[in-house]
């Protein structure tokens, strides 16, 4: 049973994850003290074994916690906050369990990406979340040129000390006057939103932000048209100004213009 825990409020918990944590025959949590300081702030008493479900322990864990399911006992599994397997542990469990033809439920909760996007102000009705940017830069900027064209609104999940040099790299791959917002602490004492252009983030990042963060970015629109030579000559070029190898500059180029990269090439060298 995966079991959604609150992103800050506690008052946001639902009876669902209170019965589940109580009624649960083993627990495995991404913290065990956190989780220790989730059932005390719900009145709930943990009854049940726990054990640790990290990311480097996650396979390792699995065929333990199968044996369990076949055998009839309930496993609870919840993360630091939000909704397991969203960017947390939980996807192999429940892939395997599911192989494995065992039952998956799960008690539903909060999660940071669909309460970023209700936040944002930015069009909701179409979107996709993309979790974590590649920490690599070369990877990254990779990345977010397959994504310039995308159409959709797009969630994100990123470090507070990634975020300057990530926003800047979509700033980059998508317009510096792309519409963003910068959730942060959502359902916390210090919530806030920032919203703005992705040039307009930047800045705000660079001056310093603290806490859990998720980022909302408009999709492309109808105006990312025909454009000149000169125009794509120059974008490659302050790419690469920038630090970019000219292969990365032309892709991402490519991309936010949605033209083949070849055109992109040309208009590049001719110069």
């Amino acid at each position: 049973m995966l079991a959604g825990t609150p992103l800050g409020r506690i008052s946001d918990a639902s009876d669902g994850l209170r019965q589940a944590l109580s009624d649960a025959d083993v627990i495995a949590a991404e913290d065990t003290r956190r989780l220790h300081r989730l059932a005390g702030d719900l009145g709930v008493t943990l009854s049940a074994p726990i054990i640790s479900y990290y990311e480097s322990v996650e396979q390792s864990r699995i065929p333990a916690l199968l044996d369990r399911m076949r055998g009839g006992q309930t496993v609870v599994l919840v993360t630091d906050a939000g909704m397991p397997s969203v960017s947390d542990p939980g996807y192999r469990l429940v892939a395997a369990a599911a192989a494995a033809g065992l039952l998956v439920t799960s008690v539903p909760g909060p999660s940071a990406a669909i309460t970023a996007l209700a936040l944002s102000g930015l069009p909701s009705d179409r979107f996709c979340f993309e979790g974590f940017l590649p920490r690599k830069s070369g990877e990254r900027a990779r990345a977010l040129a397959m994504l310039a064209g995308e159409s959709r609104t797009m969630v994100f999940f990123e470090s507070v000390h990634r975020l300057a040099e990530a926003l800047a790299a979509m700033a980059a791959a998508f317009g510096a006057d792309r519409p963003a917002a910068l959730c942060r602490e959502l359902t916390k004492t210090y919530e806030e939103v920032r919203r703005g252009t992705l040039a307009e983030l930047v800045q705000m990042a660079e001056a310093g932000v603290r806490g859990e963060v998720t980022l909302v970015v408009a999709g492309a629109t109808e105006q990312l048209e025909a454009v000149t030579d000169e125009v794509l000559a120059a974008a490659v070029t302050e790419l690469v100004a920038g630090g970019r190898s000219r292969r990365d500059a032309v892709d991402a180029v490519a991309a936010r213009f949605a033209v083949a990269r070849r055109v992109v090439y040309s208009a590049a060298t001719r110069r």
